[in-house]
């Protein structure tokens, strides 16, 4: 049951945060959610993945892939389950949610699972043989990204008419602006719709609210300043990412993380 940990510095684009395959599921429980994206998929057996109050069965050969901050929990269903993983890290984590097409939680089909396990497989080879190919890794560790980016859902989400009506501009407004003093009300008024209807919408298709969509962008953006500026301060990054009041900003870092920045920069 191979489990590994980077324990080296960021300075990938992509790199995992940690790997492992052949895994004796147990029982877990984040009602914060992880700090990273990360990756479960069923290699034999079957457990019981709860997101977000919702149920899902996952079967061999069947995977889910989950953003920062979503509350979850894991139950073997069979007497044993075994599972591949992976939570990704690097100095452009937050642009992971692009590639997603800003879902937060995708289920992959078998096929990509396939790809994904033998993808996964290759890099623990990588960790087996030491010094490790950190370049090699990191490439393998966007391939692996790139299964998500062809998850039918978001093509489909990528087409429906309301999504690109109200939520796509939004997004766009949130990811190209969040470092001014955005609030709910104000994006709901470029769009013409009520905060009421346009955070039923984010609901809808992206599992989160306008604010907890807006907190996740900012929080991922100081993730990459805390790891790229080591010597910026915590007071600068929180104003390059949205905070006026630092105070605010550390709270809201540890709620999303469980870490405070400063413990987060240190561990890397």
């Amino acid at each position: 049951m191979p489990i590994y940990f980077r324990n080296a510095p960021v300075r990938e684009p992509f790199i995992y945060d940690s790997i492992g395959n052949h895994w004796l599921q147990d029982a877990t429980s984040r009602p914060n959610g992880y700090p990273f994206y990360h990756y479960l998929q069923t290699e034999s057996g079957c457990g019981r993945i709860t997101i977000q109050g919702k149920s899902y069965l996952l079967h061999e050969q069947e995977g889910v892939l989950i953003a920062p901050s979503i509350r979850h929990s894991y139950l073997a269903q069979t007497p044993e389950w075994y599972t591949c993983f992976c939570t990704f890290s690097g100095t452009v984590e937050g642009s992971i949610s692009k590639i997603l097409n800003n879902r937060p939680i995708l289920f992959t089909t078998k096929e990509q699972c396939r790809n994904i396990r033998a993808l996964l497989q290759d890099a623990i080879q990588l960790f087996e043989h030491p010094p490790v190919n950190i370049p090699a890794l990191s490439v393998n560790c966007y391939q692996v990204l790139l299964q998500f980016a062809d998850v039918p859902d978001g093509q489909k989400l990528l087409s429906d008419p309301l999504y690109l009506r109200y939520v796509a501009p939004v997004i766009e407004e949130i990811e190209t602006c969040y470092s001014l003093p955005l609030t709910v009300a104000q994006l709901s008024r470029q769009v013409f719709v009520t905060p009421q209807y346009l955070s039923r919408l984010f609901q809808r298709f992206l599992g989160c609210s306008v604010y907890e969509y807006l907190m996740t962008c900012r929080i991922n953006r100081a993730k990459e300043l805390l790891l790229t500026a080591p010597r910026m301060e915590v007071q600068e990054i929180a104003a390059q990412t949205g905070f006026s009041d630092p105070s605010h900003f550390i709270a809201m870092f540890r709620k999303n993380t469980g870490r405070t920045p400063l413990e987060f920069r240190k561990i890397k």
